[in-house]
């Protein structure tokens, strides 16, 4: 499944829906098919996502790149597969911009529409 994050204030960001549901998690919300982050949730999702982000980091300083994992499961299909490890840094900055640009404009970030 894909879940594709919208707003009137940036361009879409579109993930694989395990993926989605673990950002939904960490921004406080509950791990559904459609949602919302409204203007007035946006700077506790904000500040949650950037949380996750250091603390990624931070369990990562000093681990070489060749030291990460080459694959991680995907979850995102039912057969035993899998797909290459992105960290969760790299998969949470595109969903930060968005939702700090909806802030900015004074924009809601949905889901699932």
């Amino acid at each position: 499944m894909i879940i594709t994050f919208q707003s009137p204030a940036s361009g879409d960001v579109i993930m694989f829906g395990d993926v989605a549901k673990r950002m939904m998690k960490l921004m406080g919300k509950d791990e559904t098919d459609k949602g919302i982050v409204t203007v007035e949730q946006l700077p506790d999702a904000i500040a949650r996502i950037k949380a996750a982000i250091e603390e990624d980091k931070r369990q990562r300083a000093g681990v070489q790149d060749e030291d990460l994992p080459q694959t991680e499961p995907d979850r995102s299909v039912p057969a035993q597969s899998s797909r290459p490890f992105v960290t969760l840094t790299q998969r949470a900055v595109p969903l930060l911009e968005l939702l700090e640009w909806s802030l900015k404009k004074k924009k809601p970030v949905v889901w699932g529409v």
